[in-house]
């Protein structure tokens, strides 16, 4: 019978070179798991360095971002301000806020850890889907051609606060100054406000200015549009306009129209929004849906751009014999969406954004 195995003696071990094999049989281990602990805390140390090497700090990724705005992107000697930086995603997001006032406005940007690449805005892609989409959608169906009179009506429906509503305006005052007379023009409101009770006030202000004093309307328009809510009295002064007259009108409106009565009313609202309901029954006669709704001859003109030639263009096109005045040079620069003197090109100046379905 073979004698029993036994465990090799100390110094049998020593000998073939491994002294101690049973204790470090034992402790083996304990020995791994420290050795691993010292090369993740190496590794990360390394990392640590690197990453120092070639990427910012949250400090130093707002003080980047908010330089390379105000030195580059601004203009007029606006500021931009850098509310929040936080990691995301593997990148810096980066709240930038810009504007004034009602103006105000918190953009979402992202910025490279390392602070090579800038991303000044976000897009959805589920809502991009659903918006172009939309646009073909829209593209698809045959345009309704404008039919002919001696002299177009022109109904343009928008919100006071919308910023594609303000765009057009911007757009359209040059072609009402050049057209003049030769068109029945009428500025009319889609029958629902998004931008809160300061929307519904200015609605009413500017719809008694066009009753009462209807040639006095673009001179103040052309002020309002330039800074929006907090010039409403300066510029119905710069522009001539009765305030007195405005004052009392927007407080019959009021009441005729039920405007504040609704707005406190949340069970009148088109979904979460307050109706306003002075040109109610022209909205159900053309369908108007949103801001900004132009309307030609009793046709939507779907086509038409914001920039002041295309809008020309547009209402030209309900002539039957087009005067001269349908041969202006009017910019072809669209206005920017919003309150201001800005402009916008390529596809964003007439993309057909709108407030409202």
């Amino acid at each position: 019978m073979d004698e029993e195995k036994k465990e090799p003696k100390a110094a049998e071990c020593c000998e073939k070179g491994i002294c101690g094999c049973e204790k470090y049989k034992k402790h083996l281990p304990k020995i791994i798991a420290v050795a691993l602990l010292v090369i993740a805390l190496g590794g990360f140390a390394y990392y640590k360095l690197v990453w120092s090497k070639h990427n910012l700090t949250q400090a130093q990724a707002k003080a980047k971002v908010e330089s390379f705005i105000n030195d580059n992107l601004m203009q007029g000697g606006a500021k931009a301000n850098i509310t929040s930086v936080a990691k995301e995603n593997g990148m810096f997001k980066v709240m930038v806020e810009i504007g004034e006032g009602a103006q105000k406005q918190e953009i979402t940007s992202y910025l490279s850890t390392d602070g090579s690449k800038f991303f000044p805005s976000v897009m959805d892609i589920a809502e991009t889907e659903k918006q172009m989409a939309g646009q073909k959608e829209a593209a698809a169906k045959p345009v309704a051609e404008v039919p002919k009179t001696d002299k177009p009506t022109v109904e343009l429906f928008v919100m006071s606060y919308c910023p594609y509503g303000t765009q057009i305006e911007k757009g359209i005052l040059p072609v009402l100054n050049t057209l003049g007379s030769k068109i029945n023009y009428k500025m009319k409101f889609v029958s629902y406000a998004m931008h809160e009770k300061k929307e519904l006030d200015e609605n009413l202000r500017q719809y008694c200015i066009q009753k009462n004093q209807p040639a006095k309307l673009s001179a103040y328009l052309t002020c309002f549009l330039k800074k929006g809510e907090g010039t409403e009295a300066s510029c119905i002064t710069s522009s001539g306009v009765a305030s007195a007259t405005v004052a009392t009108c927007m407080k019959q409106a009021d009441t005729q129209f039920n405007v504040t009565k609704n707005f406190e009313d949340k069970s009148t609202y088109q979904g979460t929004f307050p109706p306003f309901e002075v040109d109610k029954a022209d909205n159900d006669k053309y369908g108007v849906k949103g801001s900004p709704t132009l309307i030609v001859n009793g046709v939507e003109a779907s086509s038409a751009g914001r920039d002041s030639a295309s809008l020309l263009k547009s209402i030209c096109a309900g002539f039957k014999t087009e005067p001269k005045e349908c041969s202006a040079s009017l910019s072809s620069t669209a206005p920017a969406p919003g309150f201001g003197e800005g402009t916008v090109q390529g596809a964003a100046a007439n993309s057909g954004a709108a407030c409202g379905s």
